[in-house]
């Protein structure tokens, strides 16, 4: 057989083919490369985001925002001191972007005006807090990228 243009060609295209489809079997089974979505109800959480926004822009209304801040002991998070603590409801969410295996939700239920989150639960490096909360009917949302 003799070895032309025209069947190098063919052999160029073939070669390229044949490792553009062991590139995708490979991507496709191997369980080294899968990875989760960021959350897991994508499309319901996309019809909450207007609400989200509404509560953010709430939040700028207020005189004092939610402070947190590292301690020995864990992560304290502090609410404004112009509200009772026994008013104040709603959830602290922590949700780690690189294994969500970490992520985790709180109730808030305050007898002061701090909630201690306790260095047990967490890890070093990046969180994302999300403090969703409610004083008299008033929502209001808190969010934050922290390094711990």
């Amino acid at each position: 057989m003799k070895f032309n243009w025209g069947t190098g060609i063919v052999v160029a295209f073939v070669g390229f083919i044949s490792f553009i489809l062991y590139f995708v079997i490979t991507m496709s089974t191997n369980k080294k490369y899968e990875h989760d979505l960021v959350i897991e109800n994508y499309y319901g959480q996309e019809l909450e985001f207007q609400n989200a926004i509404n509560k953010e822009v709430h939040s700028q209304t207020l005189k004092q925002d939610i402070i947190w801040k590292r301690t020995s002991e864990g992560l304290l998070i502090e609410f404004p001191e112009n509200f009772k603590p026994e008013d104040i409801s709603g959830t602290i969410a922590l949700y780690r972007p690189s294994n969500k295996l970490f992520d985790f939700e709180i109730v808030i239920a305050l007898s002061n005006h701090t909630i201690l989150i306790t260095d047990k639960r967490l890890l070093n490096g990046r969180w994302n807090l999300k403090v969703d909360w409610k004083v008299h009917g008033e929502a209001y949302l808190y969010k934050k990228e922290i390094i711990y």
